[in-house]
């Protein structure tokens, strides 16, 4: 007898894994095929900022190579864009025209970069960070012009930033807020972080508004021109002011979806032959960005593809533990205080060290650190069990597994204290 088809749509990090987990599960039970827009396998998109910055090649990000698909008997189609999906018979539409039966739909289709809608944005030299052609683009354009500026003071622009930075470009980053990656760090940890990039070579515009893009006589990009009226010369223009979830195609197939294609715990759709997973599901009202809970819900949507149904994905406490240009930043929860909490600071300018604990009702409930992030996912495991932290106060904020063990051993709490470094 022939196997069910399952079709994903989308060969990016979070559909492969869910299908490197199904293959763990049932590596029989279906007839697997896979659409990808990009020319490519599966890679990693996190490590696009170390290939700008010459630390890797493109070779060395690739997570599943060609022959692992051969291997595992997954046709894949590279290059090829999904249009449509016709819910009643079953069947997914190409770009090229062609139809597909399906048993199971995994839609897997990733998020789209942000691009602010001012005058200029389509002239050449503009371009988003979001995948291998955007970062052959920004090479191409550093080993010919001089002046860069990165849109947007989050993860993705400041790994831009200092990638073209390291290929001998002048960069000037304009960032809306008035700190750096404002969602991830307080303000405190915010300048630490500019002062730090600062010393690197970076230059900043904070608190500024982009209000247009102008152009050179050579019809390229020439300038950033800001709200206050400044001009900043740019031959390359990066925007990296956020994704939204890539769902016109669920859409169109009348799939409900509210800032992301609404799953349930299963990561099943209002369609129970379709299941989508990773930045283009809205789980529970929340959409997810970072690598960890997509791997969860890769997991849960496996278990469920293969028959078993024995895992539910109940969320992600949202966690950023990350390296911002070789400085260690963590934060976790509701790092920022508010009335009904309590501050824990440690600060310390020789080491350039900083950690800030929010507490409440004696439970963690929100961590900012940077400079030494060791006892992140220790801090992140207590904010996710809840656990009152009476006995903790005196020593978790400081890195003594001794004394910490001993504190955790307590009646109350269950958590393992953070390991040695």
């Amino acid at each position: 007898m022939s196997r069910p088809k399952l079709v994903v749509v989308g060969n990016g990090m979070a559909g492969v894994r869910t299908l490197e987990e199904l293959l763990k599960r049932a590596p029989e039970r279906y007839a697997i095929t896979v659409f990808g827009s990009e020319p490519h396998p599966n890679y990693n998109r996190i490590l696009l900022s170390p290939v700008l910055a010459g630390e890797r090649t493109l070779e060395d990000i690739v997570l599943n190579d060609f022959a692992w698909y051969q291997d595992h008997a997954i046709e894949l189609r590279t290059g090829c864009r999904v249009d449509a999906i016709d819910r009643s018979r079953r069947i997914i539409r190409d770009a090229t025209g062609a139809t597909m039966h399906y048993d199971r739909l995994l839609l897997a289709t990733g998020s789209l970069p942000i691009m602010l809608p001012i005058p200029g944005r389509e002239l050449e030299g503009v371009l988003a960070y979001r995948d291998i052609a955007d970062t052959q683009a920004m090479l191409e354009a550093s080993s010919r012009y001089r002046h860069a500026v990165v849109i947007g003071g989050g993860l993705l622009g400041l790994e831009a930033a200092c990638g073209l930075t390291l290929r001998g470009m002048q960069v000037t980053v304009v960032h809306l807020a008035g700190w750096l990656m404002e969602r991830q760090l307080d303000e405190t940890a915010g300048t630490l972080l500019r002062q730090s990039l600062e010393e690197r070579g970076l230059a900043f515009r904070l608190a500024a508004k982009t209000t247009a893009l102008e152009p050179a006589q050579s019809g390229r990009v020439g300038a950033v021109r800001l709200a206050s009226g400044e001009a900043i010369a740019a031959d390359l223009v990066v925007m990296a002011i956020g994704i939204r979830p890539n769902t016109a195609l669920a859409e169109a197939a009348g799939l409900p979806c509210r800032q992301g294609v609404v799953v349930d715990d299963t990561l099943q759709t209002y369609d129970p032959r379709i299941y989508a997973v990773g930045e283009c599901a809205n789980h529970r009202g929340q959409a997810y960005g970072l690598v960890a809970p997509l791997f969860e819900q890769a997991r849960v949507c496996a278990d469920h593809l293969a028959g078993l149904g024995r895992l539910h994905y109940r969320g992600s406490v949202l966690a950023t533990k990350l390296k911002v240009t070789g400085i260690d930043v963590f934060s976790a929860g509701h790092f920022q205080a508010d009335p009904g909490t309590e501050e824990i600071l440690f600060s310390d300018d020789e080491t350039e060290i900083y950690r800030k604990l929010v507490v409440r009702e004696d439970k963690l409930i929100g961590a900012c650190l940077y400079g030494d992030t060791d006892l992140g996912p220790w801090y992140q495991e207590l904010i996710r069990l809840g656990v009152d932290i009476s006995a903790l106060r005196d020593v978790m904020m400081f890195d003594d597994p001794g004394q910490t063990s001993k504190a955790v051993a307590a009646p109350q709490s269950a958590v393992p204290a953070p390991a040695s470094t």
